[in-house]
């Protein structure tokens, strides 16, 4: 077979360039370069491990196992690692059943009640989910289930159905910025004068970044008006602020980034991903949590109104490298 260059080889399997180029970075896959340019090619060998490459991928195996099977090329080892992966998947299945029950029963008991009002006052009750607990589950009624299901087993599959993936999480550098500091609470002339400076600021910085920012671990994080927390825009090194704005310098730094849900629970699945990470470990130099508002352009410009949808947002937990 002849050699297939990159652009070949992502069109014909369905592959980014930039994906093979990273594959090719961590070392699943190497090619070769003529004398005469700096094009990638590849042999057949390559080829066909990228064969096996998709197809682990197909098969939810992460790419650090794959790297440990390719390089080992030992088949008890990749067993246990096979193995490790029936184990997770068992745990998801498990975890999904379990909510499944539940929703299929909840939604049997709703159905039972003749005021369609009283089921709409459970839903918004702040304790309804604690009728988990007294559902009347019969033993013929939930197939694959072999104990009670209750509020405990619905947290269980909760966390291990929202522990994050390596795909949900990035690795991105916030770079040192001047940015315009308020209480995150605004009072009402607080607010006045963020109505007035968000379009302004927009007009003069269409980069601007918006930041919810906490300094404080994840420990102590609560969601609250009692928080100690902070309004960040990105400005212009040189602008003048109107009080009550002040003005800092954001040192900046790595950070581990996720698109999620804007709560505690998504800053402490981060957290649990980091701290389960071999590569990167959460910073203790003082950097705070952000929480980015991901379209504050529009917000800032006076444009997310009600009907435009809800606002997209990134958290954000300072990291470093774990030196090798």
């Amino acid at each position: 077979m002849e050699l297939q260059t990159i652009g070949q080889i992502s069109k014909k399997y369905g592959i980014s360039i930039q994906t093979l180029r990273y594959y090719e970075q961590i070392g699943l896959i190497q090619s070769t370069r003529n004398d005469d340019n700096a094009y990638r090619f590849y042999d057949e060998a390559i080829i066909k491990q990228l064969h096996s490459i998709i197809f682990l991928r197909k098969l939810r195996i992460s790419l650090k196992q794959i790297k440990e099977i390719l390089d080992n090329q030992n088949a008890v080892a990749t067993v246990e690692i096979l193995e490790r992966n029936i184990s997770e998947l068992d745990e998801e299945i498990t975890s999904l059943s379990t909510v499944k029950s539940i929703l299929t029963r909840f939604v049997e008991e709703l159905r039972e009640k003749a005021d369609v009002t009283l089921q709409f006052d459970l839903l918004n009750n702040k304790t309804a989910l604690s009728v988990i607990d007294s559902l009347s589950f019969s033993k013929n009624y939930i197939n694959n289930v072999k104990e009670n299901v209750t509020m405990e087993n619905l947290n269980k599959a909760n966390e291990i159905l929202n522990k994050l993936k390596r795909s949900d999480v990035r690795i991105i550098y916030v770079p040192p910025m001047a940015v315009s500091v308020s209480r995150h609470n605004f009072t009402e002339e607080e607010q006045k004068i963020a109505d007035k400076f968000g379009p302004e600021l927009v007009k003069i910085k269409p980069d601007v970044r918006l930041f919810a920012v906490f300094h404080c671990s994840i420990e102590d994080l609560k969601f609250n008006e009692t928080d100690p927390t902070e309004g960040w825009a990105s400005i212009p090194n040189d602008m003048e602020l109107p009080a009550p704005l002040t003005k800092k310098t954001f040192e900046g730094g790595l950070y581990a980034a996720y698109s999620g849900s804007e709560s505690l629970e998504g800053f402490r699945a981060l957290a649990e991903w980091v701290n389960e990470s071999e590569k990167y470990e959460i910073a203790d130099d003082g950097r705070p949590l952000l929480d980015e508002c991901l379209n504050c352009y529009h917000l800032l410009n006076g444009e997310v109104k009600k009907g435009m949808g809800y606002l997209q947002g990134d958290l954000l937990i300072p990291i470093n490298r774990i030196a090798e």
